[in-house]
């Protein structure tokens, strides 16, 4: 069933897992090499508000920016502006990028591991979020995977996710910013995250059936 296309200024919980529960990192340079692709490809059409990657599944969740906010393929120096035929003035759209970057890191992976065949499902999941308790719920699902799975006991001590990012003062690609003016503030954003059983029951009723 094809996926309807990500929407412009819209916020969503995106998510993807390896193809048959493969895992999609192996060791902390895969984290670091997806994290990197993700800057190139996603950074440029949206806002994050939150990310956690986990062994063979990923979270995500954006606000997609409006389409005058997206800048030129030639401005982002997505590609060669030698190459021929390639209309460097076209803007990179929101779905295509989201497919560049798992496309992009599984031919890595498949390189590096002498490995074939797809790393993901496809395509990727994606849920609109239409509710600021929805969002607030979504976020901080996301930064308590590894502590549901029992990797962590609370979100802080997790490496992978964008949750100590969004509680320091040191320079990210993460909006935060929005982030805490969607939680009002630091200390609500870390109290809320400690109220996660009514959390997870929440966003759970709305990907139920994936993971």
């Amino acid at each position: 069933m094809e996926k309807s296309a990500l929407e412009y200024g819209r916020y969503y919980h995106i998510y993807n897992r390896g193809n048959n529960s493969e895992s999609l990192f192996k060791e902390p340079d895969n984290y670091r090499h997806f994290l990197s692709l993700y800057e190139k490809y996603i950074i440029p059409i949206a806002d994050t508000l939150a990310y956690c990657l986990m062994t063979n599944h990923i979270h995500v969740v954006v606000r997609i920016k409006e389409e005058n906010e997206i800048r030129s393929f030639e401005e982002l120096h997505l590609f060669e502006k030698n190459k021929k035929g390639l209309k460097t003035d076209r803007k990179p759209t929101p779905s295509h990028q989201f497919a560049h970057l798992f496309n992009a890191y599984s031919k890595a992976i498949n390189k590096h591991y002498n490995r074939t065949g797809s790393l993901f499902e496809h395509p990727f999941e994606r849920r609109i979020i239409e509710s600021e308790p929805y969002l607030q719920s979504s976020i901080s699902y996301t930064h308590y995977k590894p502590v549901k799975a029992r990797i962590v006991d609370t979100p802080s001590e997790y490496t992978w996710s964008s949750y100590n990012a969004l509680i320091s003062d040191k320079p990210t690609h993460i909006n935060r910013e929005l982030v805490m003016t969607i939680f009002g503030d630091k200390d609500y954003f870390i109290l809320y995250h400690s109220d996660m059983p009514a959390i997870h029951e929440f966003v759970n009723s709305a990907t139920s059936g994936y993971m």
